[in-house]
């Protein structure tokens, strides 16, 4: 079973898996490191990755599934605009297609799960072996109920995800597992790391030693990435065109689209030259249109969204807690990093050039495959601790108020390592209910709910007033929380400060008892989960469904895509092998009947068999054979046939030689035999050379060498009758 790390990002997928050698980053089926994250669907066929987005021309892929999850989670009317497809905003994010004379609505969750199933896929064709276990990138901003559409996702695509992990930990783990000189001058080693995304920015500290890493700190910006920098472009491009050529490109969708795309492209060209030049033929109204901007005007647009950069830095190293001197190095990552102006205002807020150490496309993936490695028992790797810390506090409450630790409403701080487990013990005599929520708001991307869901216990009717309920709470490697146990505790001491009090305990242990504690009497309670904003049970099923629906199909028209390419390569090869290779072993009125065949076949590809069953093709390749197997059977046999005689021949004389050492009865025996064979081939032969090679040969190959296999038998049957009557004469 192989172990995997998958890259899902808003623009671009990856995946890479750990082997025996090291990590080693998987290839598509274009040969690409790197695949887009996009889906399109045309009337019969549904499209993923680099097919998706070549055929963007005639059907708009669905991209940008982080943003998708966002979108169905908060309002964000800026995005919507950009997306080059419709989105049903108040409906959960949903896109609508229409596929096979339906029409489908797509929430996000399927969205990510077809694209991690493309993954999968992927990983399966280039380690041709089965892929279940992977560890998921995801961004530290994610919510509750976006953590869970990612376990979901897997799930629908047939992954069996470990760990979702931080896209900066990953980086990090990447970093760090290989290097010998962290940690090594007596003290932790620090080191900033900035994910300039497609979509995002991510930054985190991060404190090496040589037994393994801990991140200290988050910072993000959920809607600053390389996309808003193109956007920049676009905006700029639009109104120098609607000013200039008259035309309105917001207002197009297709135009809007094209124009984007060279915005990106030149965008990656002002990051090695002082100007670049967009220039994009009929883009509307059948106009030419071409635009020019320096590195400095791009620049001076950028600017707020420059300084907007610096932010996450910030926050990651006031979390982080240590000064900007103490950091060994800051190193620059993500699909948007290569913009010069943005290492340059990097470099102004941490007083240091950023570091381009690492791959800034794969290191995400690479971490993922590291981290799986680790975790699953299929691979030894040297013991290398992974810690990283809770992105957003989360607290719980009832209905008497929060449950509070300390000073602060959160059970679970912001800052503390991940995973944790808390015990809580209440006193409550009936069924109640624990709502989670986010404490801050301002730890969450802006307009996000900061409920997260409730927890049902019971219910339940305690046997005495002073009973107790201990809880056990988890946050998992997953980052999710859930409510693992509660369990009723009946004590008939009474307590005079007991009645309304509060415990809190960090033992994981729900068993644990004092010296002093008496036997209590125990009761398991039952737990209703409700997250808001996940899929049900049932939608999952139903989810799950439909993948495999779609799978199906993609795997028939895979499969009636090849028997058509199949038929079509037939017909140009044979039409090629008539008129050189089976010129001579055809007759004239074979040649004409399959000449005629071809044309028709490849006359009814282009028009009305353009688009027809597997069944349909297979069967039109099957009559074409018929009509050809014969001549390509005489053609082939020709060969064989000359082949086969060469080494009846040889087996004659080997036959002869070997009779020598023998008695004179059995060599005139073998070579008796040996003279049969040899008149049979010869008259053969004679025969077959006074025919056309246009007929069918009076012997095939396969007679040859059933005649070698006759004369072999009969050789040995006449030396095992000279061993047999040797042996009885000793024994008289």
């Amino acid at each position: 079973m192989s172990v995997v790390g998958l890259d899902v990002g808003n623009d671009t997928l990856v995946a890479a898996a750990a082997r025996q050698r090291g990590i080693d980053v998987l290839l598509n089926a274009e040969s690409k490191r790197e695949s887009p994250a996009a889906v399109a669907f045309s009337h019969s066929a549904r499209l993923l990755g680099a097919h998706a987005s070549g055929a963007a021309s005639s059907h708009a892929p669905f991209s940008s599934p982080k943003r998708l999850l966002l979108l169905a989670s908060r309002p964000a009317p800026r995005d919507l605009p950009r997306l080059p497809f419709p989105v049903d905003a108040a409906g959960g994010a949903r896109v609508h297609v229409d596929h096979l004379g339906r029409r489908i609505a797509l929430s996000p969750t399927h969205i990510l799960a077809m694209l991690l199933a493309y993954l999968r896929q992927l990983a399966e064709d280039d380690l041709e072996a089965p892929v279940a276990e992977c560890v998921i990138s995801v961004p530290c901003y994610l919510t509750q109920a976006q953590r869970r559409a990612y376990v979901d996702a897997a799930a629908v695509a047939g992954l069996r995800p470990l760990r979702l992990m931080h896209d900066l930990a990953a980086t990090a783990l990447g970093y760090g597992l290989y290097r010998s000189d962290l940690g090594v001058a007596g003290g932790p080693t620090f080191v900033a790391f900035v994910d300039v995304g497609h979509s995002d920015t991510q930054a985190g500290v991060v404190a090496f030693d040589s037994s393994g890493m801990k991140v200290l700190s988050h910072g993000f910006d959920a809607d600053l990435g390389g996309r808003d920098f193109d956007e920049v472009l676009f905006e700029h491009f639009a109104e120098e065109f609607r000013d200039r050529y008259k035309i309105d490109v917001v207002g197009n969708g297709k135009a809007s689209m094209r124009l984007r795309a060279a915005c990106e492209k030149a965008k990656k060209v002002l990051s090695a030259n002082a100007e670049a030049v967009v220039n994009i033929e009929c883009l509307m109204e059948e106009k030419d249109v071409r635009g020019m901007i320096r590195r400095e005007d791009f620049e001076k647009l950028c600017a707020e969204l420059l300084q907007r950069v610096v932010e996450p830095c910030k926050k990651a190293m006031a979390d982080a807690g240590i000064g900007l001197d103490r950091l060994q190095s800051v190193e620059l990552v993500g699909s948007g990093s290569r913009v010069p102006a943005i290492a340059r205002v990097l470099a102004r807020f941490f007083r240091r050039e950023p570091s381009r150490t690492i791959n800034v496309s794969e290191c995400v993936a690479r971490g993922c495959a590291l981290q799986c490695a680790m975790l699953s028992p299929t691979f030894r790797v040297r013991e290398y601790e992974v810690q990283d810390v809770i992105p957003a506090s989360i607290g719980f409450c009832t209905n008497e108020g929060p449950i509070s630790a300390l000073t602060s409403n959160a059970l679970f701080r912001r800052g503390q390592p991940l995973p944790s487990v808390k015990i809580i013990t209440l006193h409550r005599n009936s069924g109640f209910t624990l709502d989670a929520f986010y404490v801050d708001e301002n730890e969450l991307p802006p307009g996000t709910s900061t409920q997260i869901g409730s927890f049902e216990i019971g219910p339940f009717q305690a046997h005495s007033e002073k009973s107790k309920v201990k809880v056990k709470i988890r946050l998992n490697l997953h980052g999710l929380i859930s409510v693992e146990s509660a369990v009723l505790i009946d004590d008939d001491q009474r307590d005079a400060n007991s009645a309304d009090s509060m415990e809190l305990d960090s033992n994981d242990n729900m068993d644990h008892k004092s010296k002093n504690e008496r036997p209590m009497h125990r009761q398991d309670l039952q737990i209703v989960e409700s997250i808001y904003g996940v899929m049900s049970k049932q939608e999952l099923l139903e989810a799950q469904e439909q993948e495999q629906q779609l799978a199906y199909q993609d795997k028939l028209v895979e499969r009636t895509k090849e028997r058509k390419n199949a038929l079509e390569s037939y017909v140009y090869d044979t039409r090629n092998k008539l008129s050189e290779r089976y010129r001579s072993f055809a007759t004239d009125s074979e040649r004409e009947e399959i000449s005629v065949n071809l044309q028709q076949t490849e006359d009814w590809l282009y028009e009305e068999g353009d688009d027809e069953t597997e069944a349909v093709y297979t069967s039109k390749l099957e009559e074409l054979k018929k009509l050809v197997d014969p001549i390509e059977y005489r053609c082939k046999d020709e060969e064989a046939r000359a082949e086969a005689t060469r080494e009846l021949l040889k087996r004659i004389v080997d036959h002869r030689m070997a009779a020598k050492s023998l008695s004179a009865p059995e060599r005139d025996a073998i070579d008796n035999e040996c003279t049969k064979v040899e008149q049979w081939l010869r008259e053969s032969s004679q025969l077959q050379e006074s025919l056309p090679k246009n007929v069918d040969p009076v012997v095939w190959s396969h007679e040859i060498k059933k005649k070698e296999e006759e004369l072999d038998m009969s050789c040995s049957k006449i030396v095992t009758s000279r061993a047999r009557g040797h042996d009885n004469g000793d024994g008289c």
